[in-house]
């Protein structure tokens, strides 16, 4: 289990970041960040010139991740803090890509739309955002996808203001273990679309 997390942070990670579209200098939100397992490769692929907002409401592990960021030097990891409200405290377009990776679960219809829209709020008019959607009908169900499958996900986004753009299907990591599942990308509409 720590190989792998181990593997995954000396570049794997990297390398699944690159292949998904994230590039040095841009700004990224990891929300539901956790203890870094995207946020860490994030901060190395974008480099100095770019920037990582990380949101949890676990705040012991924010704090993890925050003390991982600073033993490795990384000065482009800010932490956004939270207490599970669905507001994300940056500027309108600010962002490049946003991850929502094994989160959706935990969050109802509503709240998800809620989400959507902050994302859409923040999100660059050329920038993406990238989903995982763990936890569906047919992937180890959990709480508030477990009657959904991907292309449900895949709708409901489309209905707030994105476009599909294409999935793939790519080992990542997930909860310190390898795990093979799919990742959607997503563009904003442009407004009057």
């Amino acid at each position: 289990m720590e190989n792998n997390v181990k593997k995954w942070l000396r570049g794997e990670g990297e390398a699944f970041l690159k292949d998904i579209g994230i590039r040095k200098g841009q700004t990224i939100l990891d929300f539901g960040c956790g203890v870094g397992h995207y946020t860490i490769p994030a901060a190395k692929v974008t480099g100095k010139e770019g920037k990582v907002y990380a949101i949890d409401k676990d705040m012991d592990a924010l704090q993890q991740l925050m003390q991982r960021a600073k033993s490795e030097g990384f000065k482009n990891v800010v932490p956004i803090k939270t207490s599970g409200e669905l507001k994300i405290n940056l500027e309108n377009e600010s962002v490049d890509v946003v991850l929502l990776y094994d989160v959706l679960h935990y969050m109802d219809v509503k709240e998800r739309r809620k989400i959507y829209d902050e994302v859409y709020r923040i999100l660059k008019s050329d920038g993406f955002f990238s989903v995982y959607p763990k936890h569906l009908k047919s992937d180890g169900a959990l709480w508030n996808l477990s009657g959904m499958e991907l292309e449900a996900i895949v709708k409901e986004i489309k209905r707030e203001k994105f476009y599909f753009e294409r999935k793939f299907f790519k080992s990542l990591i997930h909860d310190d273990n390898y795990d093979k599942g799919y990742i959607l990308k997503f563009k904003k509409e442009r407004e009057g679309n």
